[in-house]
Formats: structure tokens, sequence, C-alpha cells
């Protein structure tokens, strides 16, 4: 069987050479192959070395590659994989094990429209590209916040920005979507057209065809005001207070947008609280945002405070998660933010500390990062998330890591969910525990969209069953967080 499978797949990587021509499929041994492999985030999606590569350039090209793949005269590849921006580390996900890895980075246009309220984005395209093309105008998007990142994965996963609190996630700001479905049809998705594949876009990840584009509703911003700081882990609690008060929803500030961190770094033996705050209205006179007064009066010894651009601000983003500079993992849960479960997050995070302090050039890394009200409960009835029905703020935890050596790779994805499940165990002792788990975030030992709740894993699964019968994306391109079957 596994032989039949290489076979179809190299029959099908020839029809694809045949059908888009050698500037547009990558094999083996070749310098475009080669670039593709190193061109990922994390290393260990690297490693992953698909049959070819495909890299349509326009929606109908993918049309006719969705409608190669699944031809019956070829026989189905054994596994085909979508990147777009390659930032998806979880191995599969963006890269197809002896398989066909279809590459939309060629599908990066960037369009305002003529009214300037919108723009049209390929999911290739990188987010600093985005506000590159869009900060001459005065004008942003609710994109991401690493500049590297590719606009597809982000937006269908859901999407935080700095924007966030004000404009709510990245999918619910998009207007319309084209979506070449499992049948190679390309179709609209928006308001009017087809508007349960609109809403199932929105957190439905890769399980319900190919989108290749976006529109995005943009508007006025100039520049941001952000603080990188780093302070001594002795004032850890004096930290976990100030996020326990500012985050309640009498007291956040619609403009901020800020992540509370703590990190270990072998190379130095150093742990760290880092604090990375923005806020989308500076003020003109050059003071501080009040709402951060409490974290900048801590004891600390590094402060970068700066007024830049969406364009700078993303580009410096990259520097904190350097593309294909180590081996990355993450992993998330979501918990109301009380002091007592802020603190039960933090000790458990320390705790392992000593555990893997051995592991070569790893960084060990907690972090809170805000879902107040104004955020999730705007779209709630609109997108896949599944997050109505709640008050009050939620934080999402991430737990994000990087090693060098592939040889303790099960080291730090059993540490990690350990920490995980004494987070969640907290969590729900102190009351404070809710099952969401944010998808662009999640290991893959975790199943963040049946976490979105029955209802919407009910619709998301009528939803597949219309656009995508024989299960093309879910039993071809397997890689990623797939809707459930039952």
């Amino acid at each position: 069987m596994a032989n039949l499978r290489r076979a179809c797949t190299a029959a099908i990587c020839q029809a694809l050479l045949g059908l888009l021509g050698p500037d547009k499929v990558s094999l083996p041994g070749s310098g475009a192959y080669n670039a593709s492999l190193t061109s990922y985030f994390a290393l260990q999606v690297s490693d992953i070395h698909p049959h070819c590569f495909a890299s349509p350039r326009a929606a109908d090209e993918v049309a006719a590659v969705v409608e190669l793949l699944t031809s019956n005269t070829t026989g189905r590849a054994g596994e085909v994989a979508i990147r777009s921006g390659g930032h998806m580390w979880v191995a599969g996900a963006s890269n197809a094990p002896g398989g066909v890895t279809v590459d939309l980075r060629a599908l990066d246009a960037i369009q305002l429209s003529a009214d300037a309220t919108t723009v049209s984005l390929g999911p290739g395209a990188r987010w600093q590209d985005v506000y590159a093309a869009l900060d001459p105008f005065g004008l942003s998007v609710a994109g991401g916040r690493i500049g590297t990142v590719g606009v597809g994965g982000l937006t269908l996963g859901g999407g935080i920005s700095f924007f966030s609190p004000r404009r709510g996630w990245t999918c619910d700001t998009a207007s319309a979507f084209q979506v070449v479905l499992a049948n190679g049809s390309v179709v609209e998705a928006n308001a009017r057209e087809n508007t349960d594949l609109f809403h199932g876009l929105r957190g439905g990840s890769n399980n319900l065809g190919i989108v290749t584009r976006i529109d995005l509703a943009t508007f006025k911003q100039g520049d941001l005001w952000f603080a990188n700081i780093y302070h001594p882990l002795t004032t850890v609690d004096e930290q976990i207070k100030t996020v326990a008060r500012i985050t309640a929803p009498e007291n956040y500030d619609v403009d901020a947008s800020f992540v509370t961190g703590f990190g270990y770094a072998s190379t130095q033996g150093l742990t760290v609280v880092n604090n990375q705050l923005a806020y989308a209205k500076p003020a003109a006179n050059g003071t501080n945002p009040a709402y951060y007064d409490a974290f900048l009066a801590l004891p600390s010894f590094f402060n970068a405070t700066a007024v830049l651009n969406m364009t700078s601000l993303a580009r410096q983003g990259n520097s904190n998660l350097p593309p294909g500079a180590a081996r990355y993992l993450f992993a998330t849960t979501t918990f109301r933010p009380t002091e007592a479960m802020l603190r039960a997050a933090f000790d458990a995070w320390n705790s392992s500390l000593p555990g893997v302090a051995g592991i070569r050039g790893v960084t060990w890394s907690l972090s809170f990062e805000p879902l107040p009200p104004s955020l999730y409960a705007p779209g709630a009835a609109a997108n896949a998330l599944g997050l109505q029905g709640r008050a009050g703020t939620r934080v999402i935890c991430l737990l994000s890591q990087a090693w060098a050596d592939a040889a303790d790779d099960a080291k730090v994805y059993a540490a990690s969910a350990a920490v995980i499940r004494e987070i969640e165990a907290a969590a729900r002792r102190l009351g404070a525990y809710d099952p969401f788990l944010y998808l662009n975030y999640g290991a893959p030992w975790q199943d963040p969209i049946r976490s979105y709740g029955r209802e919407s894993v009910r619709k998301l699964q009528a939803l597949r069953a219309r656009v995508d019968p024989g299960g093309v994306f879910t039993d071809l391109v397997r890689g990623g967080f797939k809707i459930p079957r039952g």
C-alpha cells in the first residue's frame, strides 16, 4: 500500500509539472525545493520532505491543483498540506511528509479598495507587507503582531491583533473570503453568499477549502506606543496583581493590548518577567499611557519604549520568534484571570524549570494574553469559535518553547503537556477554567475545534458535509486541527 501511495504521489507531481510548469512545481534536489524547506518557521517542519511543492499563483490555478489532487486518473496523493506563511509549527499542518505541499506564498496580493474601506489580501501575504502597504495611507487592519506570519493561517484560526480589544478577532473583521472547494469550484463566502461557509471559515482553519483571498476591514490608524520591558523575577507578585486588576472589564482600556510573560533561557541561565505593552493612541505630549502605570513603576533592567507604525512594530516582533532558528512548541489553555489563578499558572511553569534546564538551547516561556469581552463578545455569534454566553475577561495562557535538538522532542512535549495539565487542574479547582483553546496556539495533543463546544462543532460538521462530502480536507489534508468526525 505504501509503495502504491508513493507511486500515485509521484504520478501526481509529474502531472502537476505538466499543469503548472517547472517554475511552479519543485522536486527534491532542486534549489527551489531546498529553499522551500528552509523557509519554514520551525525546524521540525523543515525536517518534513514532501514529494513535491506546488506553488500556484492564482485562484484558478489552485482550483486546477485541487481537481488534479482529487482525480481518480492519477490516484490520490498520500497526503496533502496547505501552506500560507508556514508559521504553524505542528508537523504536517503546512508540510506533507512524502506527499504534496500546496504553497500559497505566491498568492500574496495586497489590494486596497477604491473607497479605502477594505483591503483584499492573498493568503500568502505576510503581515509586515500588509502594514507597509497601508501605513502610508494612515490605515491599518486587525492583523498579526509578528511580521513574517502569513495572512491565511492566522485569520482562519481566529487571529489576535494589537487592535483586537477594540476590533475583535482578525477573522471577525473579514467581510469576504474567496475559497476553492473540494470539487474545484471557486466560490465567494460573505454575508450574502454561502453564509454558512462565511461563518465556518472564521475559526474553521484548513477544514473547508483553500482560501485564495480574504477581504479585511480597514480603519484609520497612526503610530502606536509600544514598550518592551524586562523585569527581575522578584516582581512576580506585583505583576500578577496588576494583570488581575487591569484586565477586569470595568478597568480594561480597549486601546490597550499587552502580553505578560515569564521566560527562562538556558544560554543565559536567566529567568525574567517580560511585558510587551501596546497602546493604539499615543499621547500627543509624549507621556506614557496611564493604563500601564503599574507595570511601568516596577523595577526593570531593560525598557525600550517607542512610538512607531505597524510596519516597524511587526518587523520588530520577528525577533521574538525568529523563523528557522530552532525547534518550537506552543501549547495553550484558557482561564479567568483571578489573582489566585494567575499565581497557580506561574507556579506550575516555575516548578517545571528544573526538569528542562538541561535541554540544549532551551527557552521555556509562559505568557498571559487577555481576552476582554470587547474582543470576543461582539462577533461571537458570527464566528465558529464558540464563545457565546460568556461574561468577564479570559486569559489565553500560552506555553511556548524553543530548543535545539530533535533528540529532545519527546522530553519537551511531555514536560509541556504536564504543565498544561497542572494549570488546567488548578483552573478547575479554583473555578477559573474555560474550555476554549485558541487554535493558533494549539499543541498536537490538543483538540481546539472540539473546544468550541457542541453547537459550533455540529454546525461545522454540517457545513463540511455540504462543501466537502468526500472528506478531501479531512482525509487528504490530514495535518492541522480537524473538525471532529462525531
